[in-house]
């Protein structure tokens, strides 16, 4: 299994990829957001001293219960960041010779117009959570080249679905995947450039999203690389009866843990090192095993 990014290329099998968050806003769930560019090239420059080998940064968070910002304002937070990017890792090196070097720039947004703006200016791989409801998306990174990570989801993003019920969330999610890859290729992205993201806690239930966790091994039969983003999630808090996001990194190394062992390819995570060093851990036994 390849993917493809842009003028990269990954080979799989390998140690799974270790995403980290830049978030561009001041209203992050995780309460990590900035909104000074020299301060997010700093967090990421952080991050991949730690072993991150992609950078997802976004301008608005997700969190259904804040008002949507307007298109101009996340491209003015992101923009700069995307320019500067090779600041962050101008001065380091890979911390071993499994760390994806240059690391990959990932956007994070789930607008058309913002996809567009973005891309033209950088960018390696296109990171939404519109669930693929139109084809804008998709034929953007066509056209720039860039990966497009296809994440699961019922109804509009920045909507409270917590309403929604599954009979089998992995077959609907098997049954989304199969429809929204195919919608993909007609709009000319390559498989070689598609990622899959089952959608943790979009619209889902904790219980959906554990049981995605202990089934994630159906969703290996696309050939494709599975993202995570376990990261300080829902479910976490749920087990752990948690409240407040930033108590959930213990938790959230041992879905790292338990999605590598089941599949995973990527990681989303805010606290890099952590799971840098859980995934630096358990790969030897993946692969030996």
């Amino acid at each position: 299994m390849i993917l493809r990014a842009r003028e990269r290329t990954i080979h799989f099998p390998r140690r799974p990829l270790v995403m980290g968050v830049v978030n561009i806003n001041d209203d992050s769930l995780s309460g990590d957001g900035v909104l000074d560019i020299d301060r997010a090239i700093e967090l990421a420059r952080a991050q991949l001293g730690s072993g991150a080998d992609i950078i997802d940064v976004g301008g608005e968070s997700a969190r259904t219960n804040r008002r949507e910002i307007a298109e101009e304002l996340e491209i003015e937070r992101v923009l700069p960041f995307v320019q500067r990017f090779a600041e962050c890792f101008a001065e380091l090196g890979p911390i071993d010779r499994d760390q994806v070097f240059p690391p990959l720039l990932s956007i994070n947004t789930w607008r058309p117009a913002v996809a567009r703006a973005i891309l033209a200016a950088g960018g390696d791989l296109l990171n939404g959570i519109g669930a693929l409801a139109s084809d804008e998306n998709a034929v953007s990174a066509a056209k720039a080249g860039a990966a497009l990570l296809i994440m699961h989801s019922v109804g509009q993003p920045k909507r409270n679905h917590t309403h929604v019920r599954y009979d089998n969330v992995v077959e609907a999610i098997v049954r989304f995947f199969e429809s929204k890859i195919d919608q993909a290729r007609r709009a000319g992205v390559p498989d070689e450039a598609i990622i899959l993201d089952p959608g943790l806690d979009f619209a889902k239930q904790p219980s959906d999203s554990l049981r995605i966790m202990r089934e994630l091994e159906a969703l290996t039969r696309f050939g494709r690389p599975i993202l995570l983003p376990v990261s300080r999630k829902d479910m976490i808090g749920a087990v752990l009866n948690l409240v407040e996001p930033r108590d959930r990194d213990a938790g959230t190394v041992a879905c790292v843990v338990a999605g590598a062992l089941r599949g995973a390819s990527i990681f989303r995570v805010h606290n890099v090192q952590a799971a840098s060093q859980a995934l630096r851990v358990i790969w030897p036994v993946i692969e030996e095993g």
